[in-house]
């Protein structure tokens, strides 16, 4: 198994079908396609509200997007490259986020007070980073306080939470971390000694595969605080022995792949290379060939050699983008059902669409303000991160 950045010398890549053609020497088998938007006229509409506005207006598109929103981002990446990119451009007025709640929340942290962040739909969140609510942090962490462990625990919080989880971890002299770095904030968080613990939050998976296979912990080293259970549901002294404090959360989208899932793969397509991200669960992980964030995979792909076979285990919009942008490789879905980020996908063109028409007519919809202690608190986490060495 190969965890991090793709080798250029790498022959095989792991990827995910699409969808079976069976006139074609290429295997895809993704399921689930989405409906066309409902009024043919909205592609017209958003090319022209867009022109209207010029660069008073960028629009961030990310990677699990549907691709009829995903045609109009002037950007594209993941959630913190894509808020970097917005606090890169203080010409733009605007900057409209096709992404979920969070992801807009670091957008406005990270810009400039003249500017203003919009989401199209606000009901667009994220299940993991609700997973965490701050006053449960809160709670785990006076717990800490009574077991004599606070003062040596360093919160590390994925980017994926609320910007209350990051203004917290910023207070407690924690960072925030991506998929990418996470090994990074893992090793600054410890900081070579061995009496400090962790406390990862909100994706105890990323945690959990960071802290073993990256940094060689044992599984014992870490365990899971359950927020819904007395004192988390461990005892003082697991407390005090863990290494690795795991927040009881997971990406609904990730989570569903299963190790049986990669046996069924590896049996139906004979070289397949499998490729996960590494939120998925600890045993995914550990029977797949390569692990690594969005951008990970993608830039895996782009290297692959062309016909070998990949199954890649992340949202389904990318899986299926990435096999139309590479036809010479065989790309299947890891699983058989459909797995689309269903929050991510509220996003859609007449939202888009409603979005851009009222800032023509001098009307900003759904904007997304941080108050700005919290903000300034969630900086200190995020400048952290942007230090790691």
């Amino acid at each position: 198994m190969t965890f991090g950045e793709p080798s250029s010398t790498s022959s095989a890549l792991l990827l995910l079908g699409r969808g079976s053609d069976p006139e074609s020497e290429r295997g895809v088998d993704c399921p689930g396609e989405l409906p066309a938007a409902s009024d043919p006229d909205l592609v017209a509409r958003a090319q022209a509200a867009k022109a209207a506005l010029g660069t008073r207006v960028f629009v961030l598109g990310h990677h699990y997007q549907r691709d009829e929103v995903i045609q109009f981002a002037d950007v594209t990446g993941d959630s913190f490259k894509l808020a970097r990119e917005a606090a890169a451009r203080p010409e733009a007025e605007f900057i409209v986020f096709c992404g979920v709640h969070f992801m807009a929340e670091s957008a406005d942290i990270l810009t400039s007070s003249d500017q203003q962040v919009i989401l199209p739909d606000l009901a667009a969140g994220c299940s993991m980073a609700d997973m965490a609510n701050h006053q449960q942090v809160l709670d785990a962490w006076d717990v800490f306080v009574d077991a004599g462990i606070a003062e040596d625990t360093v919160p590390v919080t994925y980017m994926n939470s609320t910007a209350a989880i990051k203004a917290f971890t910023g207070e407690h002299g924690g960072t925030v971390c991506t998929s990418s770095n996470a090994e990074r904030a893992l090793r600054w968080a410890f900081n070579g000694d061995s009496s400090r613990k962790v406390f990862f939050l909100p994706d105890q998976h990323l945690g959990r595969n960071t802290a073993v296979l990256q940094l060689g912990l044992s599984l014992e080293d870490c365990v899971v605080y359950n927020p819904r259970l007395p004192q988390g549901g461990l005892t003082t002294d697991q407390l005090r022995a863990a290494r690795v404090i795991l927040w009881k959360g997971h990406c609904s989208v990730h989570g569903r792949f299963s190790a049986a899932n990669v046996a069924d793969v590896r049996e139906r397509v004979p070289g397949v290379n499998v490729l996960v991200h590494p939120e998925c669960q600890h045993d995914v992980v550990l029977a797949a060939d390569y692990v690594g964030s969005t951008e990970y995979i993608i830039k895996t792909i782009e290297a692959a050699e062309p016909g070998t076979s990949w199954a890649i285990g992340t949202e389904l919009n990318l899986v299926r983008r990435l096999a139309d942008a590479h036809p010479d490789k065989q790309i299947l879905f890891l699983e058989k059902t459909v797995c689309y980020c269903s929050t991510m996908n509220r996003i859609d063109l007449p939202h888009l669409v409603h979005s851009l028409e009222s800032l023509v007519a001098g009307q900003v919809v759904n904007q997304i303000v941080v108050d700005e202690t919290m903000a300034a608190n969630a900086r200190l986490a995020l400048d952290r991160m942007l230090a790691l060495p």
